[in-house]
């Protein structure tokens, strides 16, 4: 069995709301399905990305955690 996550993220306008990103989901899913992988999960995957230290201090980021959500697709 193989399986493939792919990274989701709805693009909704100030007036568009979930019925917007619930489709932009169903599209992918058909998509997917139509090239014979069947829809698993949704799954946050949350992570650490490091600061940097810019250059003698100037430009400078600080860390910061970040959450993705993907898409679990098995075939």
């Amino acid at each position: 069995m193989q399986y493939k996550v792919i990274p989701f993220n709805a693009v909704i306008g100030q007036k568009d709301g979930a019925i917007q990103a619930a489709q932009q989901l169903q599209a992918l899913i058909d998509t997917m399905q139509a090239d014979g992988w069947e829809y698993v999960e949704m799954v946050n995957i949350d992570t650490f990305v490091e600061g940097t230290n810019g250059c003698f201090g100037f430009g400078a980021k600080p860390s910061y955690n970040v959450a993705v959500a993907a898409v679990v697709f098995k075939k």
